[in-house]
């Protein structure tokens, strides 16, 4: 069974700045990956009911890392289990777990990408059409090639190579997805 993956949302970085959105469907799981920064929530919320209805059917969120970027539209999705690097968190219950490896169904699992912050994680999805990999390990397919916002420039670099050996397609922080090349900063 392979997964279904979608951008709701391509983000940017500039003048101003915006998340990639995506949303994962697998079985009864829907996921809605980086819900941050965006121009208003309807370039969230209207792709979004025309593939499922309701923001409540979202079963989880998965925030890549803890910049208001990239989380500050979590709250639209009020009965989801929200994912990070350490925790699961519903309702008032917080629940520890490493990201490593950690399945939200068959086709959807977390990897822990530290590099840009000490707590990225990186949601791989197995789809149809191959693996996709949500990751901030890239802005966009332009780079940059060095992060200018690393924490750790050489474990960003190990963990692009680490990605870049199973993703067929790759959902950067701030940008479309891309298919990996040669020309992908490693």
């Amino acid at each position: 069974m392979a997964a279904e993956f979608r951008v709701l949302f391509t983000g940017y970085v500039g003048e101003r700045v915006a998340s990639t959105v995506s949303f994962v469907e697998d079985g009864d799981v829907r996921v809605i990956v980086d819900p941050g920064m965006v121009p208003e929530t309807a370039a969230i919320l209207t792709p979004l009911q025309r593939l499922i209805g309701s923001p409540d059917r979202i079963t989880d969120v998965i925030l890549s890392h803890h910049h208001p970027d990239h989380t500050l539209n979590a709250a639209l999705f009020p009965m989801a289990r929200i994912h990070d690097y350490w925790a699961i968190y519903q309702g008032d219950v917080w629940t520890d777990r490493a990201a490593e490896g950690f399945a939200l169904s068959p086709s959807i699992r977390l990897i822990e990408t530290p590099g840009h912050t000490p707590q990225d994680i990186t949601t791989i999805v197995l789809t149809g059409e191959g693996t996709v990999a949500c990751t901030h390990l890239w802005w966009s397919a332009q780079g940059p090639a060095e992060d200018p916002l690393a924490s750790d420039p050489s474990a960003l670099h190990r963990n692009r190579a680490r990605v870049l050996e199973v993703a067929t397609l790759i959902v950067p922080g701030h940008g479309a997805p891309f298919k990996p090349s040669a020309e992908t900063p490693r």
